[in-house]
């Protein structure tokens, strides 16, 4: 991930990311903006050319969750006779219902992805009853299939898989055994991340520990700043992490002349001396398969979910921070983990040391939903 001169664009692996403009209905009120989002390299126009709008919570150059969906939506600007409109900073609010409206009605956009969370209920069901021919589709497995529009449904990149590639390949780079994790909430999702990271970090080395801080909020950049340098300063030389952005994380802890390992998108180019790896979410992969599949004329699926087996999960290239042993292990684990081999293999403790897990939870295991533990291993709590 690189970023341009002109400090308002990143380029990702040849697509470029802008900043987007609050106003998204002046971008688009001209034939010549609306050329602008189609991709450079569009093929011959196929029968039935396609609108597709993508929602941000936050901004596309974020280095997080906002980032990893706008190098999502890059991928589908190569596809032929595929036209994105976005817009970005857009609240969990009334405001995600008129972009959705605008979209569709303006743009004339069939294939809908808003892409937090908080914009799935009511805002989304709603926007679904009301546009039977239109496809709406969410970032997470919310989707029910006994109350909600078939219309809608959801999508989601198994990441524990990459936090615990991530967990390999920090064991085997830190030298205090002293790894720092910071999690944004106490909930199953960001508990099993923890809980997947720090089994990796223990697979390879046992003497290693893991210090949790949990912050509370998905963004809280200052917080985020304090907890990195507290880890730093408590003897911790490898950070990781599970907010919405990890810039300040990654930065912090590269100003502290520590390792660190990312989470959602790249940020390897925020450490360039001391980053190890990172947790990316491969939302093109969907997105790409989505467009592909209306242009055949066939339906989509209401439920999507994969890691590395389905190639909606990968692992950031290493950077300087990783060691040799931390590059072949990891690897190892990639392949393995793409393979079908489980993370969490019981007998398993949390770290007040009540048996958690008996016997083995597969990679897609329902009961990983329920996730409301610290595993043994942890130094940390989550209340």
């Amino acid at each position: 991930m690189q970023r341009s001169p002109n400090d308002e664009t990143w380029t990702h692996g040849g697509a470029t990311l802008s900043n987007f403009s609050m106003n998204r209905r002046h971008f688009l009120g001209s034939a010549a903006a609306g050329s602008l989002l189609l991709a450079s390299g569009m093929q011959a126009k196929a029968a039935t050319p396609l609108t597709i709008g993508m929602i941000y919570v936050g901004p596309v150059t974020d280095f997080g969750w906002n980032q990893a969906h706008a190098v999502g939506a890059a991928a589908l600007k190569a596809l032929p006779d595929v036209t994105v409109v976005e817009e970005e900073n857009v609240p969990e609010t009334d405001a995600v219902a008129q972009s959705m409206e605008s979209m569709i009605n303006l743009d004339g956009a069939k294939l809908l992805f808003p892409t937090s969370f908080g914009y799935f209920d009511p805002f989304m069901k709603e926007a679904a009853k009301k546009h039977a021919d239109v496809e709406f589709r969410h970032p997470t497995s919310l989707w029910n299939k006994d109350t909600d529009p078939v219309n809608l449904g959801g999508y989601f990149c198994y990441l524990d898989q990459g936090h615990y590639v991530n967990g390999v390949a920090a064991g085997l780079s830190t030298k205090s055994n002293k790894i720092g994790f910071i999690a944004a909430k106490p909930i199953a999702l960001v508990l099993r991340n923890v809980n997947a990271f720090t089994l990796g970090v223990k697979k390879v080395n046992p003497n290693a520990e893991v210090r949790l801080i949990i912050t509370g909020e998905w963004s809280l950049p200052v917080r985020e700043a304090e907890a990195t340098n507290a880890l730093v300063d408590a003897g911790c030389d490898v950070i990781a992490c599970h907010v919405d952005s990890p810039k300040v994380i990654v930065e912090t802890a590269e100003g502290r002349g520590v390792k660190s390992c990312g989470h959602n998108a790249d940020q390897a180019s925020l450490a360039p001396k001391g980053f190890i790896t990172g947790a990316e979410l491969k939302w093109g992969t969907v997105y790409t398969e989505y467009a592909k599949l209306i242009a055949a004329g066939e339906k989509l699926p209401n439920v999507n979910e994969g890691g590395y087996d389905k190639d909606m999960v990968a692992s950031t290239a290493f950077g300087a921070g990783a060691t040799e042993a931390a590059i072949a292990a990891a690897t190892k684990a990639i392949e393995e983990t793409r393979s079908g081999a489980p993370i969490f293999v019981g007998p398993l403790k949390n770290n007040t040391g009540k048996l958690v897990i008996d016997g083995t939870l597969g990679l897609y295991d329902g009961a990983l939903w329920g996730t409301d533990y610290l595993i043994e291993g942890v130094v940390g709590s989550i209340t």
